[in-house]
Order: C-alpha cells, then structure tokens, then sequence
C-alpha cells in the first residue's frame, strides 16, 4: 500500500485555489451568520436505549442514513450517506426513563419520498402514533417510544 503525504506541490495549488476563491468574493474559513470565523465543530446525536439492537434499523430506515465506514455492530454509529447531517449514536441505559422524550426529529423529505421512508420505518420496527397531519407530517415512534416525524412541503395550508 502506498503513503499518502501532502507536499509541497499539494500546499501551493491549495494557497492559489484559496487565493482565486477569496478574489471571488468567498471567504474560506468557517463562520456563523455574523461573519465572524470560529472553529469547525461537528455535531453528533445521542440516543439513549435499552436495546440498542432493537432500535437502530429504526433510525437508520427513518433517516435515510447507512453505517459508517468499518461498522462491525449495533452500538456502531449512523452516518447521512451524503454528508449532510450529523451522526447518530446509541447511548445504553441501564433502566427506562418514565418521562417521555423531549427532543424529536423532523425528517424532511420530497413528498414523493415519504410514503417510502414510512414504509421502511414501519417494516424496521417502527409504529405509527400519528397520521392526523398528514400530508404535512406523520409522527412515527422507535419500539422504545422515542419519536421522530417524516414530514413534506404539503397540507401545510391548513
């Protein structure tokens, strides 16, 4: 197997390439809307379970997410295939919580996907709670309760 290293060729042609964007009119450090550079961060989601194994193909047909790289297990984290959102990771817990969760997903998708992404969710061991809304969302629940929604652009005039 060969080494990949960076030389000094890599380091000039990405000096130009930043050169040529910022002339653009582009800046190439990261920012938040005040324009203002900060450092890069990336977000990952937890998800507290009690059978991780029993959760997970949940999410991952809910989401529309695959394993990551070298998966070898449950407990291996959900990654978006096209690099757009966060990971998602399985937390165990010793015991249920009595509450229920606080926090939800909204999964957006065409409305010409979402009928397909239900389907999978439901066949993964997901259950529908809600239909009320729909077109504009479903609430779908993992088979621990925690909840997410798939939701379209449509029946939102109401």
């Amino acid at each position: 197997m060969e080494a990949a290293a960076v030389t000094t060729l890599d380091v000039e042609l990405a000096r130009r390439i930043s050169a040529i964007i910022e002339r653009a009119g582009f800046r190439t450090e990261p920012e938040i809307g005040t324009g203002a550079p900060r450092s890069v961060q990336v977000i990952e989601i937890a998800i507290d379970a009690l059978d991780i194994a029993g959760i997970r193909p949940f999410w991952k047909a809910v989401l529309g997410y695959g394993d990551e790289a070298g998966a070898d297990g449950p407990e291996d984290p959900l990654v978006d295939p096209v690099g757009q959102g966060p990971a998602v990771w399985f937390q165990r817990m010793d015991r249920p919580r009595p509450q229920r969760n606080r926090i939800h997903f909204d999964v957006c998708v065409p409305h010409d996907e979402a009928e397909r992404r239900i389907e999978s969710s439901l066949a993964a061991g997901g259950r529908l709670v809600s239909a009320d809304r729909a077109p504009a969302f479903w609430v779908l629940a993992d088979p621990e309760g925690n909840e997410a929604c798939v939701t379209t652009w449509q029946g939102r005039d109401n």
